[in-house]
């Protein structure tokens, strides 16, 4: 039978994983199937099933301490939320990646104002919002069925939310964001609570949008509607916290990147990098690390662009910076004496008792380009290898 006890001090764990995994052929072209109405869900469920408990069986074997489902029960990581709630405005199209520069290593930002899911999309409320479906519970239940290992859940931030959220067309609902990020607090703690209750003692907030607080294109975009950045980030900061509080005994870690599009570079035929947003953590590590309940931050580290690690002295003693030091983004693996040496360049600002490695975002996605199953593997094996060179265990 699954050993499923979760006695296990995650705080301390040396590696982490931050969300999808490389899905297997069979299941990106069942998804692409359901896209285009060609099955139903329940013909997609069964190739989801047997992925999983595939990529959960392979995440043992390598001797990963904490296990997920890989996110093949999503097309996208904000489902977690959007697809779970009531009250948005549907669209009856889907455009919102229509028109996406594909160039390599350039800035690859959709249309946020285009017909979409909402989160992916700015959505308008028509509606009070409410839970309809606990997404991340049904995800966490099926895989510790499977699972002899803890499994770990992801959900998402406030911050996230709030920023994909369509305010100004909404007042005959919520007339503030205040009112707003009430609701999603309210429903964001259910989603935890009833994962809790479950048994899941792991659970990472997906929050990417607190990138868009150094980089000057979403600023714009927010003065542009009015709003008051300064205010957004203290608004943020204060949902995520009041999402996880008061559950004793859970670790919580943040997810804080750029994003992780990738694209096909056409000289190389290789995978490679693009992103949503630009600019260092600096600007924000103070109110952010000091401001955070968290306990974990998974932090992008895995170019230059995500500058030096100064930011992380602002990291209060009994937290722990994962740092993702390996690329989702290049099939490339990163040398152990490489990875070795980053991890010591950042005890000059930080002890190496708070410091964990992992790959700098998700592997996966179910439109995107990514990376092979078996590239993916021998990297969360370095990561592996890494974590037991550095502090003798994972």
């Amino acid at each position: 039978m699954p050993n499923n006890t979760q006695t296990q001090d995650f705080r301390k764990m040396r590696v982490d994983q931050v969300g999808s995994l490389a899905p297997p052929l069979k299941l990106r072209a069942a998804f692409s199937r359901f896209k285009n109405a060609e099955i139903s869900r329940e013909d997609l469920t069964p190739f989801q099933d047997d992925a999983i408990r595939e990529v959960i069986q392979a995440q043992e074997a390598i001797g990963f301490p904490i296990i997920t489902d890989g996110e093949f029960r999503r097309s996208n990581f904000q489902e977690s939320f959007g697809a779970a709630v009531t009250g948005f405005h549907v669209a009856h199209e889907d455009k919102a990646m229509e028109g996406v520069n594909r160039n390599p290593f350039q800035r690859a930002e959709q249309n946020f104002e285009a017909p979409g899911a909402p989160i992916i999309t700015r959505r308008r409320a028509v509606e009070r919002l409410k839970l309809a479906k606990n997404i991340p519970l049904d995800e966490y239940l099926f895989s510790k069925r499977v699972a002899t290992k803890p499994v770990r859940q992801t959900v998402l931030s406030a911050d996230r939310i709030s920023q994909r959220f369509d305010l100004q067309n909404s007042r005959n609902v919520y007339q503030s964001m205040d009112q707003f990020m009430a609701d999603v607090v309210a429903i964001s703690r259910q989603l935890i609570s009833e994962l809790v209750q479950a048994g899941c003692r792991y659970i990472s907030i997906d929050a990417p949008g607190y990138t868009a607080y150094v980089d000057s294109v979403s600023l714009e975009r927010m003065r542009s509607r009015g709003e008051d950045p300064d205010e957004n980030l203290t608004r943020s900061i204060a949902a995520d916290n009041a999402i996880i509080a008061g559950f004793d005994g859970i670790t919580f870690g943040i997810h804080l990147c750029r994003g992780n599009p990738r694209t096909v570079d056409p000289k190389t035929g290789k995978v490679v990098a693009q992103w949503h947003r630009e600019g260092y953590y600096d600007a924000i590590a103070e109110r952010v690390f000091q401001g955070l309940n968290h306990h974990r931050f998974l932090l992008e580290y895995d170019d230059q662009r995500s500058g030096s690690f100064e930011p992380l002295r602002y990291m209060p003693k009994g937290k722990v910076a994962v740092l993702g030091l390996v690329s989702t983004k290049t099939a490339d693996l990163e040398p152990l004496d490489m990875l070795k040496r980053r991890l010591d360049e950042a005890t000059k600002y930080i002890s190496v008792d708070q410091l964990a490695i992992s790959p700098q975002c998700g592997f996966g996605g179910m439109s995107e380009v990514t990376l092979t199953q078996d590239e993916q593997w021998r990297k969360l094996g370095r990561i592996l290898e890494t974590a037991n060179a550095v502090w003798g265990r994972a």
